[in-house]
């Protein structure tokens, strides 16, 4: 059996689902595939030990989409500060006052009511399949894979493992990092392997919800605290975070072997002081870290999107920020493809995909790379540059505002001394 689209989506986590909503609602016929069933949602469950900082570029993005309403029905916490700032033991900070190596950002200070949202992955993916299925121009397939795509000048052809075909004039693999369609496509990737990983857990505190998010940055990496929600009558007084520890690939095995009660002492003794008195560990996972690029973001009638094409360091959770970008641009992309009448291949406008979103991505990589060699080390000399850079941050509010507007997806540009930065960073060329 032979099904006709005009777009398949491979791919239903949550740049792809959303995809496949903003498509639908151009009046594109699409096809959204997944090896997954349908995500559910339990309320008495645990956090999903993966969580994203959305921003309010992304916010905006998915009130468009009609997702953001069914985000906070289920679940979303909103923060209006955050803090950075360097826990590096050494004799250089006893020559620079205390305050000179933290910087917080206020959302207050930007005429917001808030940073971003603390949102759960699976809260995300949930509300979009939700907005995706009521979309009648979309239909879903879940269950099944992806075996074989074929291309000719007219059409692609998708194979399922069901032995379903579909058509279209158009793939997009958002099937993650690592992507089948992007290597049935013959694209290649450009990949750094960093020195770290990351430990994610799920803690129950004692303490009312926070409104902060925030990072220590230690020469082994940075320690993380994200707030989620109240944990409920059950447990007065108590809310839930979620913890992100980042660490050698040996000392993040010898944490995850640790009973529960082991792990939160070395938590709270480990994590800044401001982290709350923990009560519980509900869950926690690792996972490697890597910077990814492929070399190129279309081939024939195949272009990627999201995780597909870039990952990055998650410092600052930029990850699905960049994903729900590269989903906007390429919907605008397809709506004016399809105003002029031509093919949604055409070469011309996925070229033209790439040029905005490949120098974008670029720049947050870099960004992130920048905090990663700049603060994972005890070198004196950067030792002393990271505390005078954030000492400034502190004392220049315009530049410090300026970052946190790009961050938030309201300005498209970083301020000219980041982009200096990143623009003499090693790896440049290969991204």
């Amino acid at each position: 059996m032979t099904q006709a689209f005009d777009i398949v989506i491979v791919g239903a986590g949550m740049v792809g689902a959303a995809l496949a909503t903003g498509l639908g609602q151009q009046g594109f016929r699409v096809a959204m595939v997944d090896r997954a069933s349908a995500p559910a949602f339990d309320p008495d469950a645990a956090p999903d030990i993966r969580v994203s900082a959305l921003s309010a570029g992304s916010e905006r993005y998915l009130k468009n989409l009609g997702a953001w309403e069914h985000i906070l029905d289920l679940r979303a916490t909103p923060y209006r500060r955050l803090a950075v700032w360097d826990e590096t033991s050494h004799p250089l900070r006893n020559l620079l006052p205390r305050t000179s190596n933290r910087v917080d950002f206020d959302a207050a200070g930007l005429g917001a009511s808030h940073l971003g949202h603390i949102v759960e992955n699976s809260v995300t993916q949930i509300a979009l399949w939700q907005t995706a299925e009521s979309e009648p121009s979309v239909t879903i397939l879940e269950g099944t894979g992806v075996t074989c795509i074929s291309q000719t000048t007219e059409q692609a052809t998708v194979t399922l493992d069901n032995g379903q075909e579909l058509t279209a004039a158009l793939i997009i693999g958002a099937d993650g990092a690592q992507s089948q369609v992007r290597d049935m496509a013959g694209i290649g990737v450009t990949r750094n392997q960093y020195d770290q990983q990351a430990m994610v857990i799920s803690v129950r505190y004692q303490g009312k919800v926070e409104d902060i998010t925030w990072q220590g940055f230690y020469p082994s990496g940075p320690r993380a605290f994200l707030p989620l929600y109240s944990a409920g009558p059950d447990y007065p007084g108590e809310s839930l975070a979620s913890l992100v520890w980042y660490d050698a690939p040996t000392e993040i095995a010898r944490l995850k072997s640790l009973s529960d009660t082991a792990l939160m002492a070395e938590i709270q003794t480990k994590f800044p002081t401001e982290l709350p008195h923990i009560t519980h560990i509900e869950d926690h996972a690792s996972f490697p870290i890597a910077r990814q690029h492929a070399k190129q973001y279309s081939a024939g009638r195949i272009v990627l999107a999201g995780d597909a094409a870039h990952t990055i360091n998650p410092l600052a959770g930029q990850g699905v920020n960049l994903g729900f970008q590269d989903a906007q641009c390429l919907q605008s992309i397809l709506k004016e493809a399809r105003r002029a009448g031509e093919d949604l291949a055409e070469p011309s406008r996925l070229a033209s995909y790439e040029q905005q979103r490949r120098p974008a991505n670029r720049r947050m990589m870099l960004t992130m790379d920048a905090f990663y060699h700049l603060f994972s080390n005890r070198v004196p000399p950067l030792h002393l540059l990271r505390n005078l850079g954030l000492g400034t941050a502190r004392a220049l509010p315009f530049a410090r505002n300026r970052v946190a507007r790009y961050a938030m997806g309201i300005d498209d540009e970083l301020p000219a001394v980041i982009r200096q930065l990143t623009s003499r960073l090693p790896g440049l060329k290969q991204l």
